[in-house]
């Protein structure tokens, strides 16, 4: 088993990067969160190698929680390694963790190459995997967020209506509140 790959980025692709270890280049599929924290030419993966008849694949990953998460979604049937990158590289890991907690199979459906079948399935096979991993990790929520559902609560939203617009603001969104409330807001339309 290769566990982690620390190396220097010799190229990159839009779901992969080739790093260099000991003059071997080594071709790792990553997530978004790997590629979007990529900030020099060295890297350290916290990686997964799937063996099959015909080929050595590995797949690479910002921390270890998130690699955690991709083996668990390769427990489900009908689910593999690509699908369970995609889903890791299109939603962030607290919105899979909320949709499949509190059975949204919908917010799975947004994934490419999920339909609703294969979201119900990831939903009613994960559950108690994933409810059991959270209940012991504290909520930690920014100022920031925190006032985002302060004022959607003040709209006569639910705070569990409120949690799940908040969740549905895209990573790389302004961390101002005004455009937070704004982008939470679509989420109800």
């Amino acid at each position: 088993m290769i566990d982690i790959v620390a190396g220097t980025v010799a190229s990159q692709g839009k779901d992969h990067l080739v790093v260099m270890v000991g003059g071997i280049g080594l071709h790792i599929a990553v997530t978004r969160t790997v590629l979007e924290r990529l900030d020099g030419a060295s890297v350290t993966l916290y990686t997964h190698l799937i063996v099959r008849e015909d080929a050595l694949s590995l797949y690479g990953f910002a921390d270890e929680e998130e690699r955690l998460l991709f083996q668990t979604l390769l427990t489900v049937s009908g689910v593999g390694p690509r699908i369970a990158l995609t889903i890791l590289s299109t939603i962030t890991r607290e919105q899979l963790q909320h949709a499949v907690v509190h059975e949204e199979a919908d917010v799975l459906t947004r994934v490419p190459g999920i339909g609703k079948k294969t979201a119900q399935k990831i939903v009613f096979e994960l559950k108690d995997k994933i409810a059991a991993s959270l209940s012991d990790r504290p909520v930690v929520i920014s100022d920031v967020d925190a006032d985002v559902l302060a004022a959607l609560t003040a709209l006569g939203y639910s705070i569990v209506e409120a949690q799940s617009a908040l969740q549905s603001i895209p990573r790389d969104a302004p961390n101002e509140i005004e455009e937070r409330v704004r982008l939470a807001l679509q989420y109800f339309t």
